[in-house]
């Protein structure tokens, strides 16, 4: 059943991509997918089972952002993961993830401390995550973070802010704990022994985790949720 119940390229749910590559495929069963059409999906790629990806809110939500999730060549998603993009999130090639990995380019407000969390109006940042690079299983990537080429995300790690080529991070929130230095090879930690958590970009402030110093809980980002029309039960901009 699992291996008739997979989507390919030539099949018609596929179809419903913004692009879907040769050679990929989604494994039966999926989880969740909505807003295909701001989804892009390359070449030689596999999305394991019950993996969700989704664009926007609600189904049938129109974005500001094409493509919304770009996922690269030759990747491979672990199974039950989950891909949730309002803005942009943007996996690079021959990027693999273990099981239970979760991505996210938005998180909500929470400035105004009279009014429950999930009313108030959320802020998308980009997402970039580096060719080459391995997330493992458990890892929480969360609004703002990138990532450069062949990075390693050890399990369980809660990522934000960013980390160059070629590290090996790790904990919560994640550190640099190995780094490649030319003409030295592999060395412990990061380059600047006192500041070896990823450089956190401003926009990220907000992302879910406590900066150093009062932190903007509605620091800059995209203030809109990707949406170009209201959606029910959310405040207006």
């Amino acid at each position: 059943m699992a291996r008739h119940g997979a989507t390919g390229p030539d099949d018609r749910l596929a179809r419903r991509f913004g692009a879907f590559g040769s050679g990929s495929c989604l494994a039966f069963p999926p989880g969740a997918v909505f807003g295909e059409r701001w989804v892009h999906i390359g070449q030689d790629t596999l999305v394991g089972p019950y993996v969700s990806i989704s664009a926007g809110m609600v189904p049938g939500q129109q974005m500001v952002t094409d493509p919304v999730v770009r996922i690269g060549d030759r990747c491979m998603i672990g199974r039950d993961s989950h891909i949730v993009g309002h803005f942009e999130i943007d996996i690079g090639d021959d990027v693999h993830t273990g099981p239970h990995v979760y991505i996210t380019d938005q998180n909500h407000g929470y400035a105004d401390p009279d009014e429950v969390v999930h009313a108030q109006w959320p802020s998308d940042i980009p997402v970039h995550i580096g060719t080459g690079s391995w997330l493992g299983a458990g890892v929480v990537i969360l609004p703002g973070t990138v990532l450069g080429r062949n990075v390693v995300v050890g399990a369980g790690a809660v990522v934000r802010g960013s980390f160059p080529d070629h590290c090996v991070i790790a904990g919560v929130p994640a550190r640099i704990v190995r780094r490649y230095v030319p003409g030295s090879g592999w060395v412990e930690g990061a380059a600047d022994k006192g500041s070896p958590a990823g450089t956190p970009d401003a926009a990220s402030a907000g992302g879910g985790l406590p900066a150093s110093g009062p932190v903007d809980p509605n620091a800059s980002g995209t203030p809109t949720g990707g949406v170009l029309s209201a959606v029910p039960g959310r405040p207006s901009p």
